[in-house]
C-alpha cells in the first residue's frame, strides 16, 4: 500500500527526517501546529496501530518517547501532546499509523475537545467486563 509516508521514505516527497532505521522513522510534520511538531511512524504502511504487532507498537512508542524528550530539549514548550489516532472516526487523516509529537503552549489555538459522559460506576463495570486482554 502506498501512502504519503511511503512516498516520503522513497524520496518522492521532500521531508525533514530526523530519524530512520529499518523499522521506524520520524520527520517534521509539514503542517506544523507549533514549531517542533514531529510525526513518528513505522516504515511499513500499517493502516492503524491495531494492524501492527505488539513489539512494533512498543518500538513505535519508545521512539516517540525519545523524540518527545528531544523536542522538549530543543523547543522548551510548556507542554507536549502525543496523539495516535486510528481510522477516520478516530481522527486519523493519513492511513499509515503514526504518532504526533506536538509541542504545546498556553493559548496556542490547538484544540482537543470531547464531551464528557458520566455513565456511572455500574455501567463502567459493565464496559470493563466486556474487555478481555489477550
Amino acid at each position: 500500500m502506498e501512502t504519503v509516508f511511503t512516498r516520503i521514505l522513497a524520496g518522492e516527497i521532500p521531508a525533514a527526517i530526523i530519524h530512520r532505521d529499518a523499522r521506524l522513522f520520524a520527520f517534521m510534520d509539514a503542517g506544523q501546529l507549533n514549531p517542533g511538531h514531529v510525526l513518528v511512524a513505522p516504515c511499513e504502511p500499517y493502516a492503524t496501530l491495531l494492524d501492527m504487532d505488539e513489539d512494533l507498537a512498543a518500538d513505535l512508542m519508545r521512539l516517540a518517547h525519545r523524540v518527545a524528550r528531544a523536542v522538549q530539549d530543543a523547543f522548551q514548550p510548556a507542554g507536549l501532546t502525543l496523539l495516535q489516532a486510528n481510522r477516520p472516526a478516530g481522527w486519523q487523516t493519513v492511513p499509515h499509523a503514526h504518532i504526533h509529537v506536538l509541542p504545546r503552549h498556553e493559548n496556542d489555538g490547538v484544540g482537543l475537545v470531547w464531551p464528557r459522559k458520566d455513565p456511572g460506576i455500574e455501567v463502567l463495570r459493565e464496559y470493563a467486563a466486556r474487555i478481555r486482554l489477550n
